[in-house]
């Protein structure tokens, strides 16, 4: 199993930046990918972005240019850095990792964007 804990949200100006962390209860190097998600009120979940154990990265069109993930496997680490947020990417950012073919969700923090 995996544990997740999400950290980082809050409050913020339009055009302002955060830094999420989805920290896990295991190595990283043993999870193939994590990825970071929203769920925006009466909206469904989307994917922001996801990484891979080499590295590989992909993101949502939506966030390109923006967001940037990437993980410190010696911390156990995937982050999140937004820049120029958007009133739009209000919502509540979930981290999820894929480990032995079975999906595991962190409890979730939320972003709120002021305009």
């Amino acid at each position: 199993q995996v544990q997740l804990v999400e950290s980082g949200g809050g409050l913020v100006q339009a055009g302002g930046s955060l830094r999420l962390s989805c920290t896990a209860s295991r190595s990283t190097f043993s999870i193939n990918a994590i990825g970071w998600y929203r769920q925006a009120p009466g909206k469904q979940r989307e994917l922001v972005a996801a990484i891979g154990v080499g590295g590989s990265t992909n993101y949502a069109d939506s966030v390109k240019g923006r967001f940037t993930i990437s993980r410190d496997n010696a911390k156990n680490t995937v982050y999140l850095q937004m820049i120029s947020l958007k009133p739009e990417d209000t919502a509540v950012y979930y981290c999820k990792a894929d480990f032995l073919g079975r999906p595991y969700w962190g409890q979730g923090t939320q972003v709120a964007v002021s305009s």
